[in-house]
């Protein structure tokens, strides 16, 4: 059984299909990656799984566990966290504050694992910061750790690399990595195709709210259908 089961997802705004059956599955202990171009419906997608929006059709399973007629909050309490393609941060609160208003979420978390979580993610060093002092990049970070302050079972991820620069991507990408290890179920939505390459054990291709290609690294870039999606562009890692 999958950690994350998303089954027939169908969004429609105003007539128009963003997402149009989209089945996207994420496994205990794997790095999941769904990719595409802008407008494919990743984050409509993630705001789906999360209870920002209602599907019209489609079930969203955690564990089993379906989530429908779940708000937010709860899903949070029942192992599910996020971050933002468009950064949701606390602006005047410190690095450790944003991470401790997390924390709350489950209420598992003591301070010295709250410092813990931020050292992880590579902030030790702005930990009593104000967030709206940090570089993009950073700020990510911070959401990383919110993130995995409520103890998730399943992570899902909104272009996390934006603002980060390439030591950075790498850390990320062996934090991933290590979440993986550690049992947790990782979802990446991530337009740098490298990290997506080389982190991700199963990928989906989404495509005008379609998806058209499901498979490993080397399936995915040897995909007619995922590069006619990306404008003939390539998909290699290096």
């Amino acid at each position: 059984m999958a950690a994350l089961d998303c089954s027939g997802v169908t969004v429609s705004f105003g007539g128009h299909l963003a997402l149009d059956d989209v089945d996207v599955t994420a496994a205990d202990g794997a790095v999941t990656g769904l990719i595409g171009p802008n407008g494919a419906g990743k984050t409509t997608l993630f705001n789906v799984v999360c209870g920002l929006l209602t599907p019209s059709r489609g079930v969203v399973s955690l564990g089993g566990r379906e989530l429908n007629r779940l708000p937010p909050y709860k899903r949070a309490r029942l192992g599910l966290a996020r971050t933002f393609q468009r950064l949701e941060l606390f602006g005047l609160l410190t690095v450790r504050e944003n991470v401790l208003v997390a924390a709350d979420v489950r209420g598992t978390m003591g301070a010295a694992e709250v410092e813990a979580v931020i050292e992880r993610v590579g902030l030790a060093g702005r930990i009593d910061d104000r967030v709206d002092e940090l570089p993009t990049g950073q700020a990510r970070l911070v959401e990383i750790a919110r993130a995995l302050a409520t103890r998730p079972r399943v992570l899902l991820l909104d272009e996390p690399a934006s603002g980060l620069d390439e030591r950075e991507t790498d850390e990320l990408g062996r934090l991933l990595r290590e979440l993986a290890a550690e049992g947790m179920a990782v979802l990446l939505v991530e337009h740098d195709v490298r990290l997506v390459m080389e982190v991700c054990d199963l990928i989906h291709v989404l495509d005008f709210g379609r998806i058209i290609a499901v498979g490993d690294a080397a399936t995915v870039r040897s995909d007619e259908a995922v590069l006619a999606a990306y404008l003939g562009g390539s998909l290699e890692a290096s």
